[in-house]
């Protein structure tokens, strides 16, 4: 069939895959490897060596590609190469009105306790030159010394160590042994949220509220 000569048919020529594209519509520049490590960061809460054994590798081959695109979130990349984690939080970005994209819950007053424990048991268990691997059991021996400062109410309690301890499992501070059902192991990352001075801070503070507990035990006692 003719067409007329004032009529013009338009064919929009197929685009080809960008080079690096892993499907239709993709834009991206990043490998496969690189962008599940990316999505592991953002999900949160930590990429480790352990447990992202290929993900933690294609951290370390992409790092700089992956520190920008976090940065155009307004996020930071922390790593620690020795102990194998990694995870991000917000920038300071000073005056400049950013969103917070990070996700954050409070911690109650037994959670903070929970986490300083755990913490010093990363340090020592370091120093050794060993995992630092806890029980279950010895936590809630641990917190108990605690438990006037939370509640006369001794089923409340345990209920609250019960829920800050699961509160760490979840969030992957703690992390079950195989073949145990009991036995933890601390995330490296803790060394990271809280350094040797915030350990020696908190310490004081928690030594004081126990030793102010004990005193008004001695006194109600006489």
């Amino acid at each position: 069939m003719n067409l007329p000569e004032h009529e013009t048919v338009l064919i929009e020529p197929v685009a080809d895959k960008p080079k690096g594209a892993l499907f239709d519509g993709d834009s991206g520049s990043l490998p496969l490897d690189a962008r599940r490590a990316l999505c592991q960061l953002l999900a949160g809460p930590s990429l480790d060596a352990g447990r992202h054994g290929p993900l933690w590798t294609a951290l370390l081959r992409q790092e700089t590609a992956l520190r920008s695109r976090l940065c155009e979130l307004f996020l930071e990349l922390v790593i620690d190469r020795e102990g194998g984690v990694a995870f991000t939080r917000q920038f300071d970005t000073g005056e400049l009105d950013t969103p917070t994209l990070l996700r954050s819950s409070p911690l109650t007053f037994i959670d903070s306790v929970l986490l300083l424990h755990l913490r010093q048991q990363l340090a020592e268990a370091e120093a050794r030159g060993q995992r630092a691997v806890v029980e279950e059991a010895a936590l809630v021996d641990a917190l108990s010394v605690y438990e006037k400062s939370v509640s006369t109410d001794r089923a409340g309690f345990a209920k609250r160590v019960a829920g800050a301890i699961g509160k760490m499992k979840d969030n992957h501070v703690l992390d079950k042994l195989r073949g145990s059902e009991d036995r933890y192991e601390v995330s490296p990352a803790l060394k990271l949220l809280f350094s040797a001075e915030d350990v020696q801070a908190l310490a004081q503070a928690y030594r004081e509220l126990r030793e102010s507990d004990q005193g008004e035990e001695t006194a109600d006692g006489e």
